[in-house]
């Protein structure tokens, strides 16, 4: 199939490269204009492709360009494509946002990557510390925003490719892909990871070493998510939920799920994100 690759030379765009390079299923044009980017591919050895070009006759585009210029990008390009083209994109937030055009003949499928869970089971070193995927494995969410039922399969067939080695591929749809990002993994748990390491910070003041903090710490992060997720069979002791007890009202607010967890709020910080892509 005929692949348009836009923005291949950006940070997601050379993972999808790599990971395409030399599969006989695609036929890759990569669309970069930037000169960093540019270069990027040049050390991959690959030429960029004259957008037009690449669009001529695509079967796929995928869009692996910032949230903020797929607004922009997609309404150039979109009334270009022939009938029948899959646009795939790599995050939800354009298409919850609403910018992605209006044309009821091409097919909108969405994906993202959740990059390699906390707990897995690599063995090798460089796995080990692949934060993003293509040498760990991981999973991946999908959802078929627009078009026909026989274009999800060729999109998840796609998505296992982008983004291998896969565990698992789950189907979703883009409302639910906008709760679990920016909603669940960005405007809250990165929050409170953030107040996890203000936290440590104020342990090393008050006096602990910092290499005796953060051992201390990582490894009862670990345990705790085993206990809270359900990977441990064993529970919190008495003390530790007596401390989470009285520490609870102390950190959060009571209304926090109603003023983050809810489609009002989800739909408001994607417009948000997505904002500068409206005004362009």
């Amino acid at each position: 199939m005929k692949l348009a690759l836009m923005g291949a030379g950006g940070k997601m765009g050379c993972r999808i490269t790599d990971a395409l390079s030399g599969n006989r299923d695609y036929e890759v044009s990569h669309v970069e204009i930037a000169p960093a980017g540019i270069a990027r591919l040049k050390e991959r050895g690959v030429a960029p492709v004259p957008q037009n070009h690449a669009l001529e006759d695509a079967a796929i585009v995928v869009l692996a360009i910032p949230d903020v210029l797929i607004g922009k990008v997609a309404r150039e390009i979109v009334p270009k494509l022939k009938a029948g083209t899959i646009v795939v994109g790599l995050d939800p937030a354009a298409a919850f946002a609403g910018v992605l055009p209006q044309r009821g003949d091409i097919t909108y499928f969405i994906c993202h990557p959740t990059h390699p869970p906390l707990f897995n089971d690599e063995t090798d070193p460089k796995a080990r510390v692949d934060w993003f995927g293509g040498i760990a494995k991981q999973n991946v969410v999908c959802a078929l925003f627009q078009g026909p039922e026989e274009h999800y399969p060729i999109g998840e067939k796609l998505v296992r490719q982008m983004f291998r080695p896969i565990i698992n591929t789950y189907r979703i749809t883009v409302e639910q892909m906008a709760i679990l990002e920016p909603a669940l993994v960005e405007t809250f748990t990165s929050t409170l990871v953030v107040a996890m390491k203000e936290a440590f910070d104020e342990a090393v003041k008050l006096g602990v070493p910092e290499d005796a903090a953060r051992a201390f710490l990582m490894g009862h992060l670990r345990i705790q998510f085993a206990v809270i997720f359900g990977y441990a069979d064993f529970p919190f002791s008495d003390g530790a939920l007596y401390a989470i007890s009285k520490a609870r009202d102390l950190i959060f607010k009571p209304d926090w799920k109603s003023r983050i967890m809810n489609l009002e709020s989800i739909k408001r910080s994607v417009a948000e994100i997505t904002q500068s892509t409206q005004k362009s």
